[in-house]
């Protein structure tokens, strides 16, 4: 590896910046792209290109069809949001630590934040609105709801909206989340837009108890999150 392409792999790696390093097998030659920037020597044409951002987006690592090159993606660990140090949140957290999530737990109410025993996360005692602000949702991010207050869900959804955030979930039943969708209408948000939040969140498994509703929110982020790459995963990568 040239030293170019290490020295810019190793600043990306420290920037949790997605890096992708492509190596062409036939000859050796590395390149790597970071966001929109190649450096190295590879020839990558724009078709090869586009399907690199597609495999940075899916974090997935393989060769490039009908080509000698292959890709390497670095990708940082996908994050996890959570609005409300509720119940759900003490059995959710856990739950994406062990996925490999990093997690970050938003509420104003320092005394559940506390209470909540949210170990090895980053925890903030602030309104979501100022919280979110200092998080950059991208799309690797999944911002959940959980505390059913629309003074702390809403500003939280709205700004999971205006991001590239992969998945958005919000806790109520079916008649709060139509009421929660007509407010954010009322904050300018189309029906497109609105799509995009998973209301009522999780799979539906007919859970009860915190930590089953917990198990089916987990399991529709992970869903979400490899949707993409299960779809366009080579026929050999699904056995």
């Amino acid at each position: 590896m040239k030293a170019d392409v290490l020295a810019a792999l190793n600043a990306g790696l420290a920037k949790a910046e997605p890096c992708a390093l492509i190596t062409d097998t036939a000859t050796g030659v590395q390149a790597l792209v970071v966001g929109r920037r190649t450096i190295g020597d590879a020839n990558l044409i724009q078709t090869h290109l586009t399907e690199i951002q597609r495999l940075l987006a899916a974090d997935q690592s393989r060769p490039i069809e009908g080509t000698t090159l292959y890709v390497r993606v670095y990708g940082p660990p996908p994050r996890m949001v959570v609005v409300g140090a509720v119940h759900i949140a003490q059995a959710l957290v856990p739950m994406a630590r062990l996925a490999g999530f990093d997690v970050t737990v938003i509420d104003p109410r320092a005394a559940f934040v506390r209470s909540g025993n949210f170990e090895g996360v980053t925890a903030i005692d602030a309104w979501p609105d100022e919280a979110m602000a200092q998080i950059a949702l991208t799309p690797r991010t999944a911002v959940v709801t959980l505390t059913h207050d629309p003074k702390l869900d809403d500003p939280a959804l709205a700004a999971a909206l205006r991001s590239s955030a992969f998945y958005i979930g919000a806790l109520g039943s079916r008649k709060t989340h139509a009421k929660r969708l007509q407010r954010l209408k009322g904050d300018g948000f189309g029906d497109d837009q609105l799509a995009r939040i998973h209301g009522p969140v999780g799979l539906n498994i007919n859970a009860v108890s915190p930590a089953e509703i917990a198990v089916s929110i987990m399991a529709q982020i992970i869903q979400t999150l490899r949707a993409d790459a299960k779809a366009d995963a080579p026929k050999d990568a699904e056995a």
